[in-house]
């Protein structure tokens, strides 16, 4: 019997729309949702080897609870029941002596966590935290500071633009298809590109203008360019004069930051610096500068992501054709959202445990900080976190430091893993519940933002192949066990999808024809006229007054970076488009591809060490140490190395990576603590590691 099936991918945090065939049971095919009209029937080499892993035998195959010591291996496979029941006795041994409170859980974020954001809700604990601490956080604290708006309250128009400026958002390798074909769109319409990186990448080779910048000055460019700008005019004064406060204190405080300053700082010449300049001028205002995707790298990483975001302001690209669009929403289609599943469960007055709604109240709470919820897991300040369940997260790939995360890690009385992988993390728990792939599961329905905006749904396609749950089966069992069932009182599916669409007139059938429901018929276009901003002005703060009260500075001086010692070098790392971090490495097509990562080392650099490529190098820092192919190229700044991340796993089970290559977080020692004070984000590019060749 055969079938097709809309769904969503899992294979990454993308989760593009799919179509699913299947025969006799089993998956035959998965393709893009052609219904969908910026997908077409496109999918990424992730999507593709979604069919292997379905049916791989390296993934969990049943709840598991540990027997030995944390990150021994030594397992016991069990029933759900008995997995439940242990995880629920130490849950309310949690609660008995210290509180709800002191339960955390983190995930990835994104459409779907709605649900487990509920579930923390119905136990009692403020404590959901997202990944972003490793990702957006600063261009979100950044965007927020200047708009009022997050990150993601922008899209970017890239196929209408005359220019896109990429500070290390390498768009063609750590990509989303439909942003990919926008931006490619771009490309074919003679739209410049410019790219900024220390590493030449793909998206390198579509631009039109590569600068290898010094590591660490992304800030010093930035300020040298809207020093330029800002002196010589080249903004949209009518737009500048009717949105913008505190052009005259920007205007004071970039007087040191010429172009020529620029230059000694970040090695890009003055004179091209200021030929960009006339170039954007000339093509604004369709002119973008991406305020970065995974931007947790340097210490001053907000500040370079706040100045990405005055410079689209001076542009006044805003809800204009070829620049940052408002994604819009079911309201801006006249029709009420989704309803939140945590509408309804009464709301949780507890203090955080990261601080994020005290002591670091600047920050966002609803994605929190991890590396400070880390500090309450180690000092029992603000108070004790015994228990914490990491949904599709691996924060020891993650996150800096993985011993020291482990030495942390252990003063928890629980630790649950809920993945479809083995982790790192997974290996180090006490309990993993396998929940079932994406294509084993439906999941809770998602909004769809966009110029047609509406709702998605994730169908599951076949039976799970192993003994799993779907995410929002293990939850709402956790729920009822604890005795909060009456929070999250579903049975099936369907109640949920029914739940979240009442206040809606869309039915679930609705979604049988294409996998999504549309809530208008024609795109909503640009409106300019109805420009809005959420800061306590109303208009786009370049001072931010909120935040100097705070103690955060609108306008940071530069603060030069400090150089490797002799011998060392700053160690950056990466992706390639087939490949979503740790998650792929072991995938039984996808490892074929990507073998073992290799250490870039300039071309330069690797002669004065009487390195060849192919040669084997040994890198450290610290106690950290570990052997690695050289990679020696011309197409890498001399001041650092560079290696694809997730590699170096320690899991025996995985065949296919385990022992392969080394783990760049290994080498951030000290680095957890290491981040980035004003917008929270990690600061993942501030190591510096030894390379000498091995003998």
């Amino acid at each position: 019997m055969k079938k097709s099936v809309y769904s969503i991918c899992g294979m990454c945090a993308v989760r593009c729309p799919l179509k699913v065939e299947v025969e006799n049971g089993r998956v035959t095919w998965v393709e893009g949702n052609s219904h969908d009209g910026g997908m077409g029937t496109s999918i990424c080499a992730k999507g593709g080897a979604s069919i292997p892993f379905q049916y791989d035998n390296e993934r969990p195959q049943s709840p598991m609870i540990r027997v030995g010591n944390r990150g021994s291996g030594e397992w016991k496979k069990v029933s759900w029941e008995e997995a439940y029941d242990y995880i629920v006795d130490k849950l309310k041994d949690v609660i008995g002596q210290h509180g709800a409170h002191s339960i955390m859980l983190t995930d990835r974020g994104g459409p779907f966590a709605d649900l487990r954001k509920a579930f923390m809700k119905a136990i009692g604990s403020p404590n959901y935290i997202n990944h972003d601490c490793t990702c957006g956080r600063n261009p979100n604290h950044a965007s927020k500071s200047v708009f009022g708006m997050g990150r993601t309250d922008f899209s970017y128009d890239l196929k209408n633009a005359k220019h896109i400026i990429l500070f290390g958002r390498n768009i063609t390798e750590a990509f989303k298809v439909k942003e990919v074909k926008s931006f490619m769109q771009a490309v074919k319409n003679g739209a410049h590109i410019t790219y900024v990186d220390p590493r030449v990448t793909n998206t390198a080779g579509k631009a039109t203008r590569y600068w290898r910048i010094k590591p660490g000055t992304d800030y010093a460019l930035l300020l040298g360019i809207t020093n330029y700008i800002v002196n010589n005019k080249f903004y949209d004064e009518d737009f500048v004069s009717r949105w913008v406060i505190g052009l005259s204190q920007l205007q004071d405080f970039l007087q040191p930051y010429t172009p020529e300053w620029a230059e000694a700082e970040t090695e890009i010449p003055a004179e091209e610096i200021k030929a960009f300049c006339h170039e954007i001028n000339n093509d604004r205002p369709k002119v973008i500068f991406h305020i970065g995707w995974h931007l947790a790298r340097y210490r001053d990483s907000f500040y370079a992501s706040r100045m990405l975001n005055i410079l689209n302001a001076l542009m006044g690209n805003i809800e204009e054709t070829g620049g940052l669009i408002y994604p819009k929403t079911p309201k801006d289609a006249g029709s009420p959202g989704l309803k939140s599943l945590g509408a309804d469960i009464p709301v949780v007055k507890e203090q955080r445990c990261d601080s994020c709604d005290t002591t670091y109240n600047h920050f966002d709470s609803g994605a929190g900080m991890l590396q400070l919820a880390y500090q309450a897991i180690d000092t029992g300040e603000p108070y004790p976190v015994k228990a914490y369940i990491a949904h599709r997260h691996n924060p020891l790939i993650a996150l800096p430091d993985p011993e020291e995360q482990k030495r942390i890690l252990s003063k928890l009385d629980l630790l649950v893993s809920v993945d479809v992988n083995y982790s790192e993390t997974a290996w180090f728990a006490d309990v993993i519940l396998p929940e079932s792939t994406y294509l084993e599961r439906d999941s809770i329905l998602r909004t769809e933002k966009g110029p047609k905006p509406g709702f998605g749904m994730r169908r599951k396609c076949v039976e799970p192949f192993y003994d799993s749950k779907p995410g929002w089966q293990i939850y709402t069992d956790l729920a009822k066990r604890l005795g909060k069932g009456q929070y999250l009182p579903y049975e099936t599916i369907e109640e949920i999808w029914k739940y979240q669409l009442q206040d809606t007139s869309v039915k679930i059938e609705d979604f049988d024809t294409k996998g999504f429901v549309k809530l208008c018929d024609d795109p909503i276009a640009c409106q300019p006229s109805s420009i809005k901003f959420g800061t306590k002005s109303g208009k786009i703060e370049f001072v931010n007054s909120t935040l100097e009260e705070k103690g955060v500075l609108s306008f940071k001086p530069y603060d030069r970076p400090a150089d490797p010692p002799e011998g060392s070098y700053r160690l950056l790392f990466g992706r390639k488009g087939y490949q979503a971090h740790g998650q792929s490495t072991n995938n039984p097509v996808l490892s074929e591809l990507l073998g073992s990562n290799k250490l870039w080392i300039n071309t330069v650099e690797a002669k004065k060490m009487g390195v060849a490529n192919g040669d084997t190098v040994e890198l450290t820092n610290g106690d950290a140490r570990g052997t690695i192919e050289a990679r020696v190229t011309d197409f890498i700044h001399p001041g650092a190395v560079f290696m694809l991340h997730g590699f170096g796993q320690n899991i025996p089970l995985l065949t296919r990576s385990y022992g392969r290559g080394l783990a760049d977080q290994a080498f951030m020692k000290g680095k957890l603590r290491g981040w980035d004070q004003a917008g929270g984000g990690l600061a993942l590019n501030e190591c510096f590691v030894t390379v000498k060749p091995v003998a």
